[in-house]
């Protein structure tokens, strides 16, 4: 009985669809383009006011603080609990805004996507 050698499948679809190379570029391409997207993010800030602009935070899309600004005015030393419940109204207010942004810059670029993990 002769031996019947396997033909390589060199051009056709592999079982289950094939394709796979191009997936693979798709995704490679994806994580390319938020891997600039989320380094962008640490460039970009937002800017948070409270107490009528007694007290201003900004943070990067990192959620990393930059800076505290403080009026003079707002500097009361028999209301010191004002100026911190101010303070930390613009921290978690700036942090909300700075998730916000990370989650408006990375969703336009996974929309539409069903992503197990990122979704």
């Amino acid at each position: 009985m002769a031996k019947i050698k396997p033909r390589p499948m060199y051009g056709q679809p592999r079982p289950g669809g094939g394709g796979g190379g191009n997936m693979m570029a798709q995704l490679q391409k994806l994580q390319d383009e938020m891997a600039r997207a989320q380094e962008k993010l640490g460039e970009e800030t937002v800017e948070v006011t409270v107490g009528g602009g007694m007290v201003k935070a900004v943070m990067t899309g990192h959620q990393k603080l930059i800076s505290i600004t403080i009026a003079p005015e707002a500097v009361d030393p028999d209301d010191i609990e004002m100026l911190q419940d101010m303070i930390v109204a613009a921290v978690n207010e700036a942090v909300e805004r700075s998730q916000a942004l990370a989650t408006e810059r990375m969703g336009a670029l996974t929309s539409g996507l069903k992503i197990p993990g990122l979704t």
